[in-house]
């Protein structure tokens, strides 16, 4: 927006006061601070506070219709229905690990995921996964006005050992695993990290993929290439959980018909602004064999590099993209290269936006009734080791 629009918000009303803003920011800073703002919060010794901690980890008998009620209130849960988190339940998650309840993992407890475990309706069976993602400390639910969603791909010998949706319907809701997997990783963002409205949670629209996080398994067995896993250095053995974040998902409404299945993924990508050169791509394995049989893409890395060369875009689109234009404008600035040389050029220049090409991520996951896929700018963030968590 031009400065005088920014400065209309800054000197104009708060929709919720009707006061100027500018003068609720000055009276803020210049308010002198009350006297019981000064004396420091008197704390319980810690042997006190640790005895109240443990009289408080249950509450009091009373009926389920309240005890969903008094979850949802509190802000513990997605606003559906939860499994109660008895002492019962908790125990028996328990038993999915060898680790000890009280140890730490992440921002919490292996007990306190133990906790949310039960309430996603997960089984002992699905706890190491969840005690590598709580591990992880990536959040399902980001503190943005934009609305950011996450992805979580598991891969290695435990999707066949708890039963994760790799192929038909993978993404739809049908598994077990894959749909409490997700939906506990968004309750773990809701429990820890507080999101509450007008507080900390501001997305304008939020995003319906948080409701289970994307979350599948690699088809490894039917696909051409490397799991991911182990482009990530990760022994074929191996049991990791991955993890993505972005906005958007658009997906392919048919196959290619006269232009080659890398035309058709490199136009899908252009509708995207390439935010430091993130995609993902989710292809049926019969894309991921056409591109490699008919095609000649030996592997995800060969694949990722003609992309990355080939998908174009004029510099004023890319530029004139806002969070484009507020992210990498300052690298432009400081004249980190490509992009203090692509901001110099002329709005019809033609440049290459997914200009790194290890940025570029590729993922086979599908049942192989049709050769389609899913195009993302979710760009990759890291990767964790399940096996440790057994």
């Amino acid at each position: 927006m031009p400065p005088s629009a920014l400065r209309g918000y800054i000197e104009g009303k708060d929709p919720v006061t009707g006061r100027r803003v500018i003068d609720e920011i000055m009276d803020a800073l210049t308010k002198p601070v009350a006297e019981q703002e000064l004396k420091p919060r008197q704390k319980a010794p810690i042997a006190q506070r640790q005895e109240a901690a443990k009289q408080q980890a249950f509450l009091e008998p009373n009926s389920e219709d309240n005890f969903q009620r008094i979850f949802y209130e509190r802000g513990w849960t997605d606003g559906s229905p939860i499994v109660l988190p008895t002492e019962e339940r908790v125990n028996k998650m328990l038993t999915g690990t060898s680790h000890s309840p009280d140890e730490r993992v992440g921002r919490a407890t292996v007990k306190n995921v133990a906790v949310i475990a039960v309430m996603a309706g997960a089984r002992p069976e699905h706890f190491p996964v969840l005690l590598a993602i709580a591990s992880s400390n990536q959040t399902a639910i980001m503190d943005s006005t934009t609305p950011f969603a996450g992805m979580i791909v598991v891969n290695g010998p435990i999707r066949k050992e708890i039963g994760m949706n790799s192929g038909r319907g993978a993404f739809s809701p049908i598994n077990l695993a894959n749909s409490v997997i997700g939906r506990a990783w968004t309750l773990m963002s809701l429990v820890w990290n507080g999101s509450i409205l007008r507080d900390n949670l501001w997305s304008s629209q939020g995003n319906n993929i948080i409701y289970s996080s994307m979350c599948v398994a690699e088809n490894e067995e039917r696909s051409a290439w490397r799991p991911f896993h182990v482009q990530k250095g990760f022994k074929p053995g191996e049991s990791v959980v991955s993890f993505f974040r972005g906005w958007s998902v658009l997906n392919s409404m048919g196959a290619a018909a006269h232009r080659s299945h890398g035309e058709e993924m490199a136009i899908l990508l252009q509708a995207f602004p390439a935010l430091s050169s993130a995609a993902t791509l989710i292809m049926d394995p019969l894309v991921a064999r056409i591109l490699k049989e008919q095609e000649g893409y030996n592997t995800k890395e060969e694949y990722s590099q003609w992309l990355s060369q080939n998908v174009k875009m004029t510099s004023s689109r890319f530029w004139k993209t806002d969070y484009i234009d507020m992210l990498m404008g300052y690298p432009a600035l400081v004249e980190k290269e490509p992009y203090a040389s692509w901001k110099k050029l002329p709005d019809d220049a033609l440049i290459a936006p997914y200009n790194d090409p290890k940025q570029i991520n590729i993922l086979v996951v599908g049942g192989e009734t049709s050769p389609l896929w899913k195009a993302t700018d979710f760009g990759y963030q890291s990767s964790v080791s399940i096996d440790k968590w057994r």
